[in-house]
């Protein structure tokens, strides 16, 4: 087993980010650093070590599930509102690991065919594979937020949904997946901030989008939305994380150390040679 570094941390970190029995997302400091008193400096450093342990659990994992009947896999799920720094975390945290391991899906607006089955149907066929570290990048939750916060489904189909997602979360974990709900949580000044600065760049102009300006007329909505998705989806099996994002950096490292909790749950291990290593030395030599 790989010990997952400690290095400049100071308390249980998916204890202290986890959403528990009378969590208020409105306590939550999004400028907060929960268990890390560390700098900048030292999250950098922390998150390049975190960078080889998570590659080496990524390739035992693979390597396992290519040998060995295993069906464990890693499920992070990101939702956040817009320039929260999902991307970020996509680049930075999984984008250090070997991407033939990895499968990112950044769930948009359904299409026709997606409108016609259940709003689960798309997201079930993206359920990572034996081996592989899934990114669902927004999720079967903009189901029940932005799709209540606009209005765009019945209020009943709504409360319907937040059964049918813990029914769907507790199949796929069965079958082996370890899932990590994450919501990257930043202030609206802070996100006034980002959306400004990409205005201002030409180069990350293609990143802005005037929706979310409008999107942003209606954060308490959003907030309430998402105080009622940890209300009826913060379960045993999938338990959401609350992860402070106005410090782009300890988001960063927060979510990596998540994703390291959970492969060392799985503990996968290096797949026993299914040949004789001595023996195949010895051909190999005599070529």
């Amino acid at each position: 087993m790989i010990a997952i570094s400690q290095k400049h941390w100071t308390g249980d970190v998916a204890e202290l980010l986890r959403v528990g029995d009378g969590f208020v997302l409105n306590d939550v400091d999004p400028k907060g650093t929960p268990g890390y008193e560390r700098s900048k400096t030292h999250a950098a450093e922390d998150l390049a070590s975190g960078a080889k342990q998570l590659d080496e659990y990524q390739e035992r994992l693979f390597a396992q599930s290519r040998v060995d009947a295993t069906n464990a896999s890693v499920l992070l799920v990101l939702q956040a509102m817009d320039s929260a720094g999902k991307g970020g975390i996509v680049r930075h945290v999984v984008g250090s690991v070997d991407p033939q391991g990895v499968a990112i899906t950044a769930f948009k607006k359904p299409t026709e065919e997606e409108l016609a089955h259940d709003f689960l149907w798309r997201v079930d066929r993206r359920v990572p594979q034996p081996g592989i570290i899934g990114v669902f990048d927004r999720s079967h939750y903009e189901d029940v937020l932005i799709g209540r916060v606009r209005e765009l489904a019945p209020a009943d189909e709504i409360e319907r949904r937040y059964g049918a997602i813990n029914e769907f979360e507790k199949r796929v974990t069965d079958a082996g997946t370890r899932i990590v709900k994450v919501m990257l949580y930043i202030s609206p000044d802070e996100q006034k901030e980002r959306l400004m600065e990409r205005l201002e760049r030409p180069d990350k102009h293609w990143k802005y989008n005037p929706g979310d300006v409008d999107e942003r007329e209606l954060w308490p909505k959003y907030m309430a939305a998402y105080q009622t998705v940890f209300e009826r989806t913060s379960t045993d099996h999938a338990p959401w994380f609350v992860v402070p994002a106005n410090r782009k950096w300890y988001a960063r490292i927060a979510v990596q150390h998540l994703i390291l909790e959970a492969l060392e749950e799985i503990d996968p291990q290096w797949p026993a040679a299914t040949y004789d290593v001595e023996a195949e030395k010895q051909r190999l030599a005599a070529t």
